[in-house]
C-alpha cells in the first residue's frame, strides 16, 4: 500500500524540524550558561599559597556571585529575586584586587565597615577584642616588631596601629597568615570589587604557585588528570 501523501508530509516536516530543535536546544543552553557565569555562579582557579591549609594552590572553586549581589552592578530586578545577604566576618570571598583590578584574589573576611581592627604579635583585634581564629595557618613562629627600619613585608605582617575600615570596604586577610599579600599591605576591599563568596571546591589539581600556567603545566594536567587530581577534594565546601 502506498503511504498517504499526507503522512509522507508529516513525516518529512519532523525530519526536517529535528535539526532546528537540536540547534534551538543547544541555543538555550549557551543563553543558560552565559546568564549563570554572568549573574550567578563563576569559577576561580586558585594560584597562591595565601589560603592554605583551607584552600590549596590548584583548587578550582565554584564562587557564588549573587549571594551580595547589591554590591554589583547590572543586577537589577535579580538583586530583588535572589536570596542574598551582606557579607559577614568569616566569608572567604574573590574579589578584583584594589591595585590591579585585572587580576583576582580570595581572602577571609576579618573586618566588616565601620569596625576598628589592630593587630599585635600576628593576633587579631577588633574593637579591642580579641578575635579567635582556627582556620589560620603561621608557617613562620618569628614575630616581627613595629620598626620603622624594618621592610613593611615584615613589619606589617605582624603588627598593625588601630585602623577603621571604610564604609562599603572589607578588611580581608589569607589564612596562610605568614605568605599572604592582603589588607595589612594594601588596605580595605572596596565592596564593588567583589565577585561572591568561594562555595566549594569542583576539582583540584597540584600545581606551582602562579598567576599563568606554562604549557608545560598544562601537558602534564592532560597526561595525569586521573592520577594526580586530588579526588579527596572534590566538592569540598570552604569554610
Amino acid at each position: 500500500m502506498e503511504p498517504a501523501p499526507a503522512a509522507e508530509a508529516g513525516a518529512s516536516s519532523r525530519a526536517r524540524s529535528r535539526p532546528r530543535e537540536y540547534a534551538e536546544a543547544i541555543l538555550v543552553a549557551i543563553i543558560f550558561a552565559l546568564f549563570a557565569r554572568t549573574f550567578l555562579f563563576q569559577a576561580f582557579q586558585v594560584p597562591t599559597a595565601s589560603m592554605e591549609k583551607n584552600i590549596l594552590v590548584g583548587d578550582h572553586l565554584i564562587v557564588n556571585k549573587f549571594i551580595f549581589a547589591p554590591h554589583h552592578d547590572g543586577f537589577g530586578f535579580l538583586s530583588r529575586l535572589l536570596p542574598y545577604r551582606p557579607v559577614r566576618r568569616g566569608d572567604v570571598l574573590v574579589f578584583k584586587f584594589p591595585e590591579d583590578p585585572r587580576r583576582d584574589f580570595v581572602k577571609r573576611t576579618i573586618a566588616l565597615p565601620g569596625e576598628t581592627v589592630e593587630i599585635r604579635d600576628k593576633a587579631i583585634f577588633i574593637e579591642g577584642r580579641r578575635l579567635e581564629e582556627p582556620e589560620v595557618y603561621h608557617s613562620d613562629d618569628r614575630i616581627w616588631p613595629d620598626d620603622p627600619h624594618l621592610p613593611d613585608s615584615y613589619r606589617r605582617r605582624d603588627q598593625s596601629h588601630p585602623f577603621t575600615v571604610p564604609a562599603g570596604s572589607f578588611f580581608a586577610l589569607g589564612d596562610n597568615r605568614d605568605d599572604s599579600y592582603d589588607s595589612r599591605f594594601w588596605g580595605a576591599v572596596p565592596a564593588a570589587n567583589l565577585k561572591g563568596r568561594a562555595m566549594f571546591v569542583y576539582w583540584s589539581f597540584p600545581l606551582e604557585p602562579s598567576s599563568q600556567r606554562s604549557i608545560r603545566e598544562v601537558v602534564s594536567i592532560a597526561l595525569n588528570f586521573f592520577r594526580r587530581t586530588r579526588w579527596e577534594r572534590t566538592l569540598l565546601p570552604v569554610r
